[in-house]
């Protein structure tokens, strides 16, 4: 079996006459429940296929033999889905660090230094005040100002992101000094004002300064252009942003490069050295493919590789601010160890979310993915990449650990030694060759070097052939959350992130680099199936949807699919549902959840399985077959008032018409009647032992649909079911109802 590395110096340092102890690791308690538990499902698995089996072979009907077909075929992928999910279970681990320790290992003045990459794209749906506070939490950081580098990569091209990030120069001068004079935790200024916090004057008037910055920033947010007064201090790219006013529509543009602020001569208010920030736009051509969120960290990977070419990397989402100043410490517990630095190649914190209502009805938690499921890949092999949160060694990017692949110029190269000031004109007109469209053609970047193309989610991708490669990864999961995040708070954006998640995955799932082959053969068969698990999330979509409306349709028609409550085989059944959700809740409690949280994040895997997942699949199918091109669409991190309270109440956001919205009310509706029909009928004295699991079925589906049932006939607010959707959904479930009845005829 595989596992993880040993890192037996840390441990032997903490009872020797060593150095303190940076971290420790322990496997979790849970471990020898799971095994045993894998074991007995495994055989209750193998009885009802032998059951499908009998059935298929028994069906005496072309009707019955589909029927018994589909349901084989969904529990099948239900099979698939839970080994590959036994994977998170086998061997999970629980890591500590001691960051008060690492300045007792390392010089504070030989702390490697750190490139912080943070990507924008609208400034519309990524409000630019929100990337403004990201930016500054990690400025803030207790760490030696002068070693951070901030880069901002605006794919918008907009002067309103670069005009907040002017002012937000200015500001973070008093903002640093105020956070390390008063030692204060929440290092973002829009989070810390809002929290309870010490009125003193001094506070008073940081504060006056902040909501004056945030004035300004709105105010041209909300005219759309910036004055030419704001740029004025500009270098000779103010021609070029002179000639836009809201540039984020412009298709075709050069890269553009500003250093606001300057590690090597500008000071705060306290004469202490700031960090550099500095903002870049690449350069875009329409004609030529941008490859998204993965394009521009590649971007920022090489434009900072020539400034600063610090050998840490952090990336974060743009509303992903710090919450804890000693985070970085945290991660240097693991990438300053000797033990265990030659093939570690990034260090994954949780993605945790600020905002979240009290019993989170869009699943905005992830405790699963983020949380559950990346402790148990930790206890393998190390967890996979989430896009955010997460510090990368710099040579992880070129090649293996024991091979480096040297990009195409010296001065990308991870080795490279930067001996010329940052705002030199030699190191500017490198950093704008190297942010070109065109720069990338015929290289290794996206393929061989750097973050990976070829999929969506590129961060799944980079991190899985990361570790194909021979890098390993840690989870790091302290008590305080290292970072916060906004979550959605209305469906549809919700479920239009995960089709575009599901999308990505299946790109990653079918190609050359297939996790169920590629990565079993290079990583051996849990992580290959850990990172299966992921890549096929989307054919959740073939068993949920099966089974919202085939039994259903079944039941309407009286025809029973399923053993009596007085046979044997009930009870299998009766085992394997239990069991699952049983496991699945223990899970979640154990990680910090609670049920409330847990039967909204399973009504929620429900809601996904006939929506985003389902709509994931066919537009990838689409896409693969050469009839539709998917994109990738910016979710918006804009708040509205009204949702927003909806939202804390906890009701369900529609609103808007959606195809995914039909599937569901689809479902809903035909489960109503199902169920509605099937209790009509005990009521009347027929016996129904023979349609139990299916009453069963149906009327669990209408418990999770009671949302539906509510936004389509008893709210008035513009949050509600829209009436196309319901008129929709209602015409395809008479369809479906007069096709099933004459197919089981």
């Amino acid at each position: 079996m595989e596992g993880r590395p040993k890192e037996s110096g840390t441990k032997k340092a903490s009872t020797g006459g060593g150095p303190p102890p940076l971290h420790t690791v322990k496997p979790m308690g849970i471990t020898i429940f799971n095994r045993l538990f894998a074991t007995v499902y495994a055989l209750a698995i193998l009885a009802l296929f032998y059951h499908h089996t009998k059935k298929l072979l028994c069906s005496p009907t072309l009707v019955s033999f589909s029927i018994n077909l589909a349901l084989s075929l969904s529990d099948f992928v239900l099979t698939f889905m839970w080994i590959s999910t036994q994977t998170f279970r086998m061997c999970p681990v629980y890591r500590k660090q001691f960051p008060e320790n690492v300045e007792k290992v390392v010089k504070r003045s030989d702390f490697p230094a750190l490139d912080v990459f943070i990507c924008t794209a609208d400034p519309y749906k990524e409000p630019p005040i929100g990337v403004v506070n990201t930016a500054l939490s990690v400025m803030a950081y207790d760490y030696p100002t002068e070693k951070i580098s901030v880069y901002v990569s605006d794919d918008g091209g907009s002067a309103l992101t670069l005009f907040s990030f002017m002012e937000a120069a200015k500001f973070s001068t008093h903002w640093l000094p105020f956070c390390k004079k008063n030692n204060i935790l929440v290092r973002s200024p829009e989070a810390y004002f809002e929290s309870s916090h010490p009125c003193t004057s001094e506070t008073e008037k940081i504060e006056v300064m902040y909501r004056s910055m945030k004035a300004k920033v709105e105010h041209a947010l909300e005219k759309g252009e910036v004055d030419d007064r704001f740029i004025t201090g500009l270098d000779q790219q103010h021609e070029i942003f002179n000639k836009w006013t809201d540039n984020f529509t412009r298709q075709d543009h050069p890269p553009v490069i500003q250093v606001l602020l300057d590690a090597s001569k500008d000071k705060d208010i306290a004469g202490n050295l700031m960090p550099n920030l500095i903002y870049v736009s690449r350069g875009k051509c329409k004609a030529l493919p941008h490859h998204f969120k993965a394009g521009a960290l590649n971007a920022l990977l090489r434009v900072s590789s020539n400034m600063t070419n610090a050998p840490t990397i952090l990336t974060l989402d743009c509303d992903f601010c710090s919450n804890d100043p000693q985070t970085l410490l945290r991660a240097m517990c693991y990438l300053c160890d000797p033990a265990i630095r030659s093939t570690l190649a990034y260090v994954q914190f949780p993605q945790i979310y600020r905002g979240i209502n009290k019993n989170d009805i869009y699943c905005g938690e992830y405790k699963r993915l983020f949380v559950i499921n990346t402790m148990g890949m930790d206890g393998v092999e190390g967890p996979n990449y989430v896009g955010t949160g997460c510090f990368f060694r710099r040579r992880a990017f070129f090649g293996s650990p024991s091979s480096l692949i040297s990009p195409e110029i010296p001065e990308l190269s991870p080795d490279h030694v930067v001996d010329k000031p940052i705002q030199s004109q030699s190191v500017l007109a490198l950093a704008h060759q190297v942010a070109d469209c065109n720069y990338e053609n015929q290289t290794d970047w996206g393929s061989k070097i750097g973050f990976r193309y070829g999929s969506l989610v590129e961060d799944y991708y980079t991190g899985f052939r990361l570790q194909c490669e021979g890098w390993k990864g840690i989870f790091c999961n302290p008590e305080r959350p290292a970072f916060f995040g906004d979550v959605p708070i209305n469906l549809a954006d919700a479920l239009n992130q995960q089709k575009r998640w599901s999308i990505g995955l299946l790109e990653v799932g079918f190609s050359k680099h297939s996790p169920a082959t590629f990565g079993v053969r290079s990583k051996g068969i849990l992580m290959g199936l850990g990172y299966a698990q992921l890549a096929f999330w989307a054919i959740w979509s073939i068993p949920i949807t099966t089974y919202a409306f085939l039994p259903q349709l079944a039941l309407l028609n009286r025809v029973s699919i399923f053993p009596k409550v007085s046979e044997p085989w009930f009870f299998l059944y009766a085992f394997l549902f239990l069991g699952a959700y049983g496991q699945d809740c223990l899970d979640f409690v154990l990680a910090g959840g609670s049920v409330q949280r847990w039967w909204n994040d399973q009504r929620f895997w429900h809601i996904r399985g006939v929506t985003c997942y389902l709509f994931g699949s066919i537009e990838f199918f689409l896409k693969f077959l050469g009839i539709s091109a998917s994109g990738f669409t910016v979710t918006s991190k804009a708040v509205d008032a009204e949702q927003s309270k909806r939202y804390e109440q906890g009701i369900f956001e529609f609103g808007v018409h959606s195809p995914m919205f039909v599937s569901l009310t689809l479902a809903a509706i035909i489960n109503l009647i199902s169920f509605s029909q099937g209790l009509v009928e005990v009521f009347g004295g027929n016996n129904l032992e023979g349609l139990f699991v299916q009453m069963f079925i149906s009327g669990f589906a209408v418990v999770n649909s009671w949302p539906i049932y509510e936004a389509i006939a008893l709210r008035n607010d513009t949050g509600k079911m829209p009436i196309k959707t319901t008129i929709m959904a209602t015409l395809l479930a008479g369809a479906l109802y007069m096709a099933a009845s004459f197919i089981f005829k």
